[in-house]
């Protein structure tokens, strides 16, 4: 008995070392700073204010006010002191007040997402799962570029690659951007994530269900991989996906287990998958893997959930009404498919489940293995040609060659990557895929968002060219003295935007301007990440221009006018240098030049000799994707990664890019352009030409 009193007594010691600690503290310091004068006078006239009766006597909306001060794990924290302090954090001011600390959200979006969730405390636990998300990813291939904005949805995020494409005369604000969906997190009623890779196989859109492995808050690669998992854990899934029927201790449980980088699955499997992870597998085994279990586990799209996937602005309140009506539904879909499946379900059937759609038997797969033909299709949606590792004719082995040789030189900008694939004795260093598949009975898709050591050459990631992966690109945030940091968008030529009588569709550029060090004096780099070119002119990443932001040109500017026939009046002028010819595409050289900055924002980099100008102007992505048009995607794996080498616009060929751009916005998605084949460059002649008449 006297034990349990000592024990008792020592929790009770703990929990009072928690409030002094914790809650005491920061709440005093935010109650000064932020409720003020009346706060303070109503502690005041409190006849006993002390420990937990603070917080507990003081008005909800002032205490809402004090846990802006703290995360949301010393908030959870907080409900371990006492029953009433636990009370008090169930408030969904509380909640509420987190959501918008995150930052993901207006307070507008945040009360309607509430709609599709528990509680503002379910909401704040995806919105901090995904934050480290929200941003833009790229991939070396293809050239042109490969840029993935990940946004918010509608209890989501979305995916949406940004397709290469020429700039009509409604110009970048009025004119729709096309984009296609690579994949969604969605959210479901306790605010756990489900995930769902997009893509077209044989005319058809499918979802491909999977889960989402711990997302780290500063994970820099998305990879796309398949994961093992016993029998044993189909009990664990249930639980959580019946997580709409925890007590609310059990949900302030796992809000405080939210911001662990374990996933579930990596619980259930131990120490296991840090022996055989699926990244030591060899790329043959992994891209098998992957067209498996996409091919095994994928759910055609309903004409349900084929609707948008955010809404469009709140300027049209009516419309914009209409489609947060078609996002609940459309959600209410994915979760039914990612939970029963989809093709002939009975919804109104008993509360027995069938098997989890996101995880197919390893039976299966090593049947689907051991088959030539057990692939459904080539990594880039060639359907019509089989892999075979016995017979090869001298045409497999040139093609081969090929390969090995451009390889080798994935990277840019003298980036040192080197291909895991290309030497023969590789082998002995990857993991054997049946030692692999021995951590677990069933197998399934997950999105891992993880840190790994990246070095960058201006910007620019140096990326692993032998990964289903996305590599998130840093942004720097514009302030006093980098006024010009972040997205910038345009076309060459002056006035802005404005089409010719030859031209009357401009290749649409997107750049990243940052901020480096660079001998004591501080340099504005122009990475490209985006041309809309039929072919490439410059390698993927490379700077179109950089200049000195303490060296102020003395060049005049060649205009007067602007597209408005307004006159221009520069602000800013400094000396640098512009992309031009150099050793080969691979290795451009660069010629002098000076960046111009106008009275409206717009800036413009002319090349001093050729006077070639590119104009620019500060993009805001989120808007140009709510107004643009969707266009069919690629197949699951070349959706996510494209890996093969290829300098011509792979997502999407137009016959007249120019013409769709400058129609009406439309509202459905029927136009279903060609995909353009992949383009293997032996030659850099013509791509030398191509920048020549760039330039003229």
């Amino acid at each position: 008995m006297g034990d349990e009193l000592w024990h008792e007594e020592e929790a009770l010691k703990k929990r009072e070392v928690v409030w002094l600690k914790v809650a005491t503290p920061l709440a005093q310091l935010a109650v000064a700073s932020y409720a003020g004068v009346v706060a303070f006078s109503f502690i005041v006239m409190l006849p006993e204010s002390c420990g937990s009766s603070l917080l507990v006597a003081l008005p909800d909306d002032i205490f809402a006010i004090i846990s802006r001060s703290l995360p949301p794990r010393d908030i959870c924290n907080l409900s371990l002191c006492c029953k009433s302090l636990c009370a008090l954090v169930a408030s969904e001011k509380i909640w509420l007040t987190q959501c918008d600390v995150v930052g993901i959200l207006s307070n507008g979006d945040l009360v309607e997402w509430r709609k599709g969730v528990s509680s503002y405390k379910a909401l704040c636990r995806f919105l901090i799962s995904v934050k480290p998300l929200i941003g833009i990813w790229v991939h070396q291939n293809p050239e042109l570029g490969n840029v993935v904005y990940v946004m918010p949805g509608f209890v989501s995020v979305v995916g949406c690659r940004i397709i290469p494409q020429e700039l009509g005369p409604l110009g970048i604000e009025d004119g729709p951007i096309l984009w296609a969906p690579v994949f969604e997190i969605v959210g479901d009623f306790n605010g756990a994530t489900t995930f769902f890779l997009h893509g077209k196989e044989k005319g058809c859109d499918y979802f491909y269900p999977g889960s989402v492995k711990g997302i780290d808050q500063s994970c820099n690669v998305l990879l796309l991989e398949v994961q093992p998992k016993q029998q044993n854990q189909r009990c664990k899934l249930l639980l959580s996906k019946s997580f709409a029927h925890c007590s609310e201790k059990e949900v302030s449980q796992k809000v405080c287990r939210s911001n662990s980088n374990l996933s579930r699955s990596q619980r259930g499997l131990g120490q296991s998958e840090a022996v055989v992870p699926f990244s030591k597998l060899a790329f043959s085994d992994r891209r098998k893997l992957l067209e498996v279990v996409t091919g095994q586990v994928r759910l055609k799209v309903p004409d349900a959930a084929g609707g948008p996937l955010f809404p469009h602005f709140r300027d049209d309140m009516e419309n914009f009404g209409n489609d947060l009506a078609v996002l609940l539904e459309r959600r209410k879909l994915l979760l039914r498919m990612y939970k029963l499946g989809g093709d002939n379900i009975n919804w109104r059937a008993g509360p027995e489940l069938p098997s989890d759609p996101t995880q197919i038997e390893l039976s299966e797969i090593r049947k689907s293995l051991d088959r030539p033909s057990g692939l459904h299709g080539s990594l880039n949606g060639d359907h019509g040609h089989t892999h075979s590792n016995k017979t090869k004719t001298i045409g497999g082995y040139f093609k081969d060659s090929i390969r090995q040789i451009l390889g080798k030189s994935s990277s840019i900008n003298g980036s040192r990557a080197i291909s895991k694939n290309s030497s023969s004795g590789s082998e002995n260093r990857h993991a054997q895929l049946h030692e692999f598949l021995k951590l677990g009975d069933t197998i399934g898709l997950i999105l891992h968002a993880s840190t790994i050591k990246l070095s960058s050459y201006r910007a620019w990631p140096n990326m692993h060219d032998s990964r289903f992966a996305l590599y998130k690109l840093p942004m720097q945030t514009p302030r006093e003295d980098e006024e010009y940091a972040g997205l910038w968008g345009g076309t060459f030529g002056w006035p802005p935007g404005r089409p010719t009588e030859d031209k009357p569709g401009k290749a649409l550029f997107f750049l990243l301007l940052s901020y480096e060090e660079s001998r004591g004096q501080r340099i504005l780099i122009a990475t490209k990440i985006l041309e809309g070119t039929h072919y490439v002119l410059h390698p993927n990443g490379s700077a179109m221009f950089i200049v000195n932001v303490d060296e102020p040109s003395l060049d005049p500017f060649p205009w007067d006018n602007d597209a408005d026939s307004l006159p221009v009046n520069v602000k800013h002028a400094f000396s640098g240098e512009g992309i031009a010819n150099g050793y080969g595409f691979r290795y451009p050289g660069s010629k002098p030049g000076s960046l111009f900055v106008t009275q409206n924002g717009i800036l413009a980099f002319i090349w001093k000799e050729s006077r070639a100008v590119l104009t620019l102007q500060r993009l805001n992505l989120p808007e140009l994707l709510k107004k643009g048009e969707r266009v069919p995607a690629l197949p699951p794996i070349a959706n996510f990664s494209y890996l093969t080498k290829s300098y011509s616009n792979v997502f999407a060929g137009f016959s007249n890019t120019s013409t769709f751009l400058s129609s009406p916005r439309l509202r459905t998605s029927k136009f279903s352009p060609s995909v353009v084949k992949p383009f293997m460059k032996i030659d850099v002649e013509p791509f030398e030409h191509f920048y020549e008449l760039s330039h003229e």
